[in-house]
């Protein structure tokens, strides 16, 4: 597996710029340094910092951490920011909530050397590639860096897989007389004005990620996105394709009543929708299956290093990988922590179901895609 979802669109106002408190320790430019002089901001892993303890001196000692584009209905972030405050005392910050990957590596580059720079970003595996390529990324291994499978993590470490889903399709069922289950149904004219995407593929994760699923969907391949445009080119033409972008409010309000976006955002409307009397069915399509994570990577310029690599170790001990999974998504340490016994079996069992293990698209591949989709969508969706 590996990746994905939206986060809308413009970036909003700014963080106010929190205080940096030095360590007892002393710090230097790039802030607490550790009992051996190592700096938060250059520290690989924890044990550099003079380990955990010290790191979370140091990350207390900042008191704040600024997130962006996490909102907290999206893959339980609401638990995983609350669950940090109150274990470390904390305070996350969390600027547009609403935004989508692009934005964040846009608040990265605009806002270089500024106190009001996002710490931690949460980004589309493609625009985690992107961003490393242009050396935004801090390295860091938090400590169960050896078991996020290969090909979920960056050699250097600058990012690594988080949490992943499939993308699927979220019907509306009072509204939809016989829900779609594949992409070819999607192309019948009963869903006229009726399907929608989470966000711009340009910009978003998820709507990169569904583009893709299009492509395989349509005799694309990882090599070949192509289809998937098409796909869409003809979903506008033949009336079905909708730009409102979904929310939850607006398939309350039955403007987005067929959504494509992860299993994770959807599955979590089930009982949801469920209290206000809306029957809302999700499937993953199985001639279109296709699975990404979203990555996590931390600001290489961070005005809050300590607190920034406290976060990554929170994200990916089991309290904040159950915590993910609480909210529909797979977490990267699924695996061995099913085999360490430390998995949340309950909410895995809640998954929606999916036969047999896609493959993963490889950054060369992602890159040109991401290429493609860019030059390729405003085409497709203007026709």
């Amino acid at each position: 597996m590996t990746e994905i979802l939206p986060r809308s669109a413009v970036l909003t106002g700014g963080l106010v710029a929190a205080t940096l408190v030095l360590s007892a320790c002393g710090a230097g430019p790039d802030g607490a340094t550790g009992a051996d002089g190592e700096s938060a901001a250059t520290a690989v892993t924890a044990k550099d910092f003079g380990g955990m303890d010290a790191l979370v001196k140091a990350a207390k000692e900042e008191g704040t951490l600024h997130a962006i584009a996490l909102p907290r209905d999206w893959a339980n972030y609401g638990a995983l920011i609350d669950g940090f405050e109150k274990k470390y005392g904390i305070k996350v910050e969390v600027e547009n909530p609403g935004g989508a990957s692009q934005d964040e590596i846009n608040a990265v580059t605009s806002r270089k050397g500024q106190g009001r720079a996002p710490d931690v970003l949460d980004l589309g595996s493609s625009f985690a590639y992107s961003a490393a390529q242009q050396d935004l990324l801090a390295r860091y291994r938090v400590a169960d860096y050896s078991d996020i499978p290969d090909g979920q993590k960056d050699t250097l470490s600058r990012w690594y897989n988080g949490y992943g889903g499939y993308i699927s399709i979220g019907c509306d069922a009072n509204r939809v007389k016989t829900c779609p289950t594949t992409f070819k149904d999607l192309l019948k004219p009963e869903y006229k004005g009726q399907v929608a995407l989470n966000g711009d593929p340009t910009k978003s994760g998820s709507g990169f990620a569904t583009v893709f699923a299009a492509a395989l969907a349509n005799g694309g391949s990882f090599d070949f996105v192509q289809p998937g445009l098409d796909f869409f080119a003809k979903l506008k033409k033949n009336g079905n394709y909708t730009p409102v972008q979904s929310t939850s409010a607006t398939i309350l309000k039955g403007q987005t009543p067929i959504v494509l976006d992860w299993d994770y955002l959807n599955a979590k409307y089930v009982d949801e929708f469920k209290s206000k009397g809306l029957d809302w069915q999700v499937t993953v399509p199985e001639d279109g299956k296709f699975s990404q994570y979203y990555s996590q990577a931390i600001n290489k310029d961070a005005p809050h290093p300590a607190a920034a690599r406290l976060w990554q170790e929170y994200l990916y001990s089991a309290e904040g990988q159950n915590l993910w999974l609480k909210g529909f998504a797979r977490p990267a340490l699924m695996a061995a922590m099913e085999k360490n016994g430390t998995l949340d079996k309950t909410a895995a069992a809640k998954l929606p179901k999916v036969s047999g293990t896609p493959a993963i698209p490889t950054e060369s591949q992602m890159d040109y895609a991401k290429e493609d989709i860019a030059q390729g969508w405003g085409k497709a969706v203007s026709r």
